[in-house]
């Protein structure tokens, strides 16, 4: 599984570095990094959703600090 972490400059400016920073930290808690990596990834196309992310070939979410942790319970580990 790919976490695709927008960097563009809305999502950099919103955090996206934190965000990246937060899936690595739940991907190690978690023990998922034999099956789960997280890339950063130029302008997903939806800037006023900032941060941007994808899963894979999925769809794009907006993905904040009060939302990461829900977000990876729900589309990281049922998947993982």
């Amino acid at each position: 599984m790919v976490i695709n972490v927008c960097v563009g400059s809305a999502c950099h400016l919103k955090g996206s570095y934190n965000i990246i920073s937060k899936f690595e930290d739940l991907i190690k808690e978690y023990g998922l990094d034999d099956k789960v990596v997280v890339k950063a990834a130029f302008c997903l196309g939806q800037c006023t959703k900032a941060v941007s992310v994808k899963i894979d070939d999925g769809p794009i979410s907006s993905v904040n600090e009060d939302n990461i942790i829900d977000f990876f319970k729900a589309n990281v580990l049922k998947e993982a």
